[in-house]
């Protein structure tokens, strides 16, 4: 650590930034797939296989590298005072326009795959968000039971995941810091 602060973006906005897009993206690449008049395999087994997909991806998407956030929040160093805590507006809007173009190639990939499976690319994307969502949630409840929130330095995730390979750690605060209620949520 040097003399001078670095920007901090909470981990649990980090991972719920992209919740919201797969999730309505993903449910509207189901529902062009569902009217869909012509597919290879119809339209009731392309559901059942997206809901399964869906659970599948909710499933792994949630529980993905969930030992390396416990161990990056057990090893977690103090903020300093001349760190700067980003506004959660802000880390959505920066997360949600980096990968703006690999949203659009998902949404297009799902709606295209309509023609094989109807729905079943767009359930996967959702279930990808749902995933995100609780991981979010998870990330949430161990920011209240260590009463701490969770951040990461906002030059080490454009690259990747708040628990990539270029994140070395986390830094906590107080659960008053920010703008964002453990979770991720809006703070009311």
């Amino acid at each position: 650590m040097g003399r001078g602060g670095v920007a901090l973006a909470r981990v649990a906005v980090v991972v719920r930034a992209g919740a919201a897009p797969l999730w309505w993206l993903g449910l509207l690449a189901a529902a062009l797939g569902a009217v869909l008049p012509v597919s290879l395999t119809g339209r009731r087994i392309g559901l059942l296989a997206g809901a399964a997909l869906f659970i599948v991806a909710a499933a792994v998407v949630s529980g993905a590298r969930r030992r390396r956030y416990t161990h990056f929040a057990g090893a977690a160093s103090r903020a300093a005072k001349a760190d700067f805590l980003q506004d959660r507006a802000v880390t959505v809007r920066t997360w949600r326009r980096a990968r703006r173009w690999w949203l659009l190639l998902a949404f297009v990939a799902a709606a295209g795959s309509s023609f094989a499976l109807p729905g079943a690319g767009g359930l996967l994307m959702a279930g990808a968000g749902v995933g995100l969502r609780l991981k979010a949630a998870w990330l949430g409840r161990t920011e209240r039971a260590a009463d701490a929130l969770l951040w990461v330095r906002t030059d080490w995730v454009p690259r990747g995941a708040p628990v990539g390979r270029a994140v070395r750690g986390f830094r906590t605060t107080g659960p008053g810091a920010g703008d964002a209620a453990p979770g991720g949520a809006r703070r009311r």
